[in-house]
């Protein structure tokens, strides 16, 4: 491989797909490891790159900028960029690249998924069966409510709060949604009606939320939200985790004030192993498996290589989560 190519870090080994396009237009060095590496070897291995692909596991602040002084491009394989100092990187001219809209439909599945095994107590019922307990058919065994003709209450009806309203409608469920704004297309195709968030919570036999993680959407479900909910409603999330308050969460699941719960986002990731939530028989959880299908991984793998390296070239991300940074330019 020629010296004369763009050094380049890439925090996770990915699909061949991927790593076939980056090999192709740099010298990359892939960390190898299935843990992410730790900071003082990122904060090394950034100063000699000239392009970052990096993940979610992994934080790209003022200090590892600072750090990174031939640092053309930050490519991450994710939607979400909560982890990066996207502003950091604009004043430094550092295009940020993402990869938005393969993911939606997986992570619809998933969604819906999570809402049928806690409603339908599928995890419990595996459990049952493998335990030996179950003895004979009984009438009231692990029973839950029905998901068709039920209210889903939908937060955010972006991309993926559309297509899991998509599911619901094939479930001929009464569909709220709350969001800045209005959804002519949801409320067209799946007869969705808008509602504030209070009247959402207090009339939805699920409530699943599908909004960014931002300042103003941090803790957006607290003690308060969780209150105003059903007794017999379940809660969902696939967003991301600090979008609740766990504690509260784990409180209203405790006090069966809701009745039960899927996630696959926490405030902590990985959930620890002293997490309170994990002694809880009416909580799915899953390892932030959302956009885990093997299509979905590779798409997103290759869409993040394309944005490193359209960045390594000085050509316009496909892209970019700044559109005021496509390119790389030195203030």
């Amino acid at each position: 491989m020629s010296s004369n190519l763009p050094c380049v870090f890439v925090t996770r080994r990915l699909p061949d797909a991927a790593m076939e396009i980056i090999h192709s237009a740099s010298a990359a060095e892939v960390w190898q490891e299935e843990m992410p590496p730790p900071r003082a070897v990122l904060l090394e291995k950034v100063r000699a790159a000239e392009g970052l692909l990096c993940l979610l596991t992994d934080r790209i602040d003022a200090e590892l900028l600072d750090n990174a002084p031939n640092l053309r491009v930050v490519s991450q394989m994710a939607v979400g960029f909560d982890n990066i100092d996207v502003a950091a990187c604009s004043a430094r001219g550092i295009p940020v690249g993402n990869t938005p809209g393969v993911l939606t439909e997986t992570t619809a599945d998933l969604t819906f998924a999570l809402l049928l095994a806690a409603a339908r107590r599928i995890v419990e019922a595996d459990r049952y069966a493998r335990s030996g307990a179950w003895q004979t058919w009984s009438p009231m065994l692990l029973t839950g409510p029905d998901v068709h003709h039920a209210t889903l209450g939908i937060i955010g009806m972006g991309r993926i709060g559309y297509e899991v309203a998509r599911r619901a409608h094939g479930f001929e469920m009464n569909i709220l949604y709350t969001d800045a704004q209005r959804s002519e297309a949801a409320e067209q195709n799946f007869g969705a009606q808008f509602a504030d968030l209070g009247t959402l919570l207090s009339q939805s036999d699920f409530v699943t939320v599908h909004t960014p993680l931002t300042p103003q959407t941090r803790h957006l479900m607290g003690a308060q939200q969780f209150a105003r909910m059903k007794p017999s409603a379940i809660f969902i999330n696939t967003s991301r985790g600090p979008v609740v308050d766990q504690a509260a969460l784990y409180e209203a699941l405790k006090r069966r004030q809701i009745a039960a719960a899927g996630l696959d986002v926490f405030e902590v990731e990985p959930l620890p192993l002293t997490d309170p939530l994990l002694q809880l028989d009416n909580v799915v959880l899953l390892p932030h498996i959302g956009s885990a299908s093997i299509a979905t991984r590779t798409r997103m793998a290759v869409l993040a290589a394309e944005n490193l390296v359209a960045g390594l070239q000085g050509l316009p991300l496909p892209h970019p989560v700044d559109p005021a940074v496509t390119r790389f330019a030195r203030p």
